[in-house]
This record gives structure tokens, C-alpha cells and sequence, in this order.
């Protein structure tokens, strides 16, 4: 995990909450909506925020939702929170080391799994952010691969539909599998506006890897 990770207190769009904490878009709107975390963690100006920190507390609720009451889920968030508050806590290192166990009367509950996989996703989304670069003179301000003119939701297309990961290299010869598997975060927490690309042209930067075509026969009647 890197030291100088994104500060804990960083508010993430919504859909980069989405992704950090691995859960849906409309959870996130739900835990906000129902005020699951507490509104100090969260933003409404200039669109739906909410804070890294309370992304974990967001998995946990959802994760747990099969083994423990509605109930029993907010106790603990609310201890979560009770902690943070005595110990503000200011980057993930310091966050990483506390020890996250939560006991209420006979339940035990060990939330380190969730601060621990939620650090290592928001990290992740840090190198998506600096992997990709918009610039007006790379085609017309399209977001690409630093280094590349391979737009970044063209391969996070190409994940999506489930092509393998061996033709999207074979595609796409200047990326590694760590390339390819940042685009998908970066798409998914950035959600492409307006019209997908027309599949009629090949982006820039593809080439054809196999071209099989199949002679469609005429309907007898």
C-alpha cells in the first residue's frame, strides 16, 4: 500500500464511491438517501460526494446485510464513527494500523477486512485517475492511455462485452494486463456521457486481430 495513498477524508463521486466500496450506484444514492452513514461524510454540492473513509462502512453494511439485522449494522457503524471522531485519522496508513474490531454484548465483529480492501481499492482508482490524460490535441479531448492514443472506455468496452483479455492485448499491443484492468475502474467510476462509439470504425491505436466473415443466406420462401 502506497504511504502517500489519498487523504481518508477525499470525497469520490458517487460512482467512484460505487466502485471503491463494490457495490451499486443506486446503494450508494440509498445510503445517502437514508442517511446509513453520517451526513457529515457526505456533500451534495455540485453533485452526490461522500467520503473515502466511509466507503468501508458502505461494504460492510451491504456485505453483512445476510448475517446481521439492519440493526445490529448501524451499532457498528455508529462505533466505527464514534472512533473516527476521538481519533481523527488522516491518511490510510494510520487507518490500516488501528485495529478495527467492534464488540456489542455476545457479537464480535471484525471490520479490518473492509477498511483493508476498500484502501487497497481506492488506491487502485488513484492509478486509474493518473493512467489516463485528456488533452484537446489527442483526438479532440477524448480520454487515452497516458503515452497512447487508445481511449480508455474503448478497452473498458472491450472487457465489458468479454473479450478476452489476450485479444484486448493482442488489440491493443502497447498495454499490459494492468493497463487494461485500470480502464475498467476508470470507466466504471467515470461513466461515459452521450452516445457510445459507433462500432463501425476501429478506434485509434486497434488493429484487427482476426476478420471472419459469414455469408448470410437468403430466406427461401
Amino acid at each position: 500500500m502506497e504511504a502517500d495513498m489519498t487523504a481518508v477524508a477525499e470525497m469520490l463521486k458517487a460512482s467512484e464511491a460505487a466502485v471503491v466500496s463494490r457495490v451499486s450506484l443506486r446503494e450508494v444514492n440509498r445510503v445517502i438517501d437514508e442517511h446509513i452513514i453520517p451526513d457529515s461524510f457526505v456533500s451534495l454540492d455540485n453533485g452526490r460526494h461522500v467520503s473515502a473513509v466511509s466507503c468501508w462502512m458502505i461494504a460492510f453494511y451491504f456485505d453483512s446485510a445476510k448475517r446481521l439485522t439492519a440493526e445490529e449494522r448501524m451499532n457498528t457503524i455508529d462505533e466505527a464513527v464514534k472512533r473516527l471522531r476521538r481519533n481523527p485519522i488522516r491518511d490510510w496508513s494510520v487507518l490500516l494500523g488501528q485495529d478495527w474490531t467492534v464488540r456489542d454484548e455476545f457479537l464480535t465483529i471484525d471490520l479490518g477486512p473492509f477498511v483493508r480492501g476498500v484502501a487497497e481499492r481506492v488506491d487502485e482508482l488513484d492509478a486509474a485517475r493518473a493512467m489516463v490524460t485528456v488533452s484537446d490535441d489527442v483526438l479532440s479531448g477524448t480520454p487515452v492511455i497516458r503515452g497512447t492514443r487508445i481511449p480508455v472506455y474503448d478497452v473498458a468496452a472491450s472487457v465489458a462485452a468479454g473479450v478476452p483479455q489476450q485479444r484486448i492485448l493482442a488489440a491493443y499491443p502497447g498495454l499490459g494486463e494492468r493497463e487494461v484492468r485500470l480502464a475498467s475502474i476508470y470507466a466504471e467510476a467515470n461513466p461515459a456521457r452521450g452516445r457510445p462509439r459507433s462500432m463501425g470504425e476501429l478506434p485509434e491505436g486497434a488493429r484487427i486481430v482476426t476478420d471472419r466473415r459469414v455469408v448470410r443466406r437468403r430466406k427461401t420462401e
